[in-house]
């Protein structure tokens, strides 16, 4: 006798599996960096591994899942996109303009992510959910993130080159 288990996922859940592939892809490439600057480490090696794995993988996915899976209606495939490709650039324009030591570029690029927060943070108003605790763990990530945007991007600024 064979028995299957149906596991139903949410009708919104499509919108996030680009921000999951996308910081899956991060992760990864956080962990390639790890292991390729692993015999000669430095600080920057080490805040690139960082800031992929937790800026461009954890946060891009959970941000991404929350706000498909919070929202009554995420934003369709033109929204998607132009969110995912904003955060990707973003976080490509923050990691080239603190690797190359050019702090108005990594601005830039913490700007973007700023937007794309706005954004994030906005598809979710009107959102009611029980229990709130989701939402209101979305938004306190949402919030973290913008808040250390600014204050990364001063430490960075502050970074001898």
């Amino acid at each position: 006798m064979v028995s299957t288990v149906a596991i139903e996922r949410p009708a919104n859940w499509p919108a996030a599996v680009p921000f999951a592939a996308a910081g899956t892809a991060c992760v990864v490439v956080g962990g390639l960096v790890a292991a390729a600057t692993a015999l000669a480490p430095s600080q920057l090696a080490s805040w690139t591994t960082a800031y992929l794995v937790l800026v461009g993988g954890v946060a891009q996915t959970a941000l991404g899942a929350g706000q498909a899976l919070l929202t009554a209606r995420p934003p369709g495939r033109p929204g998607i996109a132009a969110e995912l490709t904003a955060w990707n650039a973003g976080n490509g324009t923050v990691l080239a303009g603190t690797l190359l030591g050019a702090s108005r570029l990594a601005d830039v690029g913490g700007v973007l992510l700023a937007a794309v927060l706005a954004l994030m943070i906005a598809a979710t108003r009107g959102a009611v959910r029980q229990p709130a605790w989701p939402l209101h763990l979305y938004r306190a990530l949402a919030a973290l993130v913008l808040v250390s945007i600014p204050a990364g991007l001063v430490i960075a600024g502050l970074r001898p080159h």
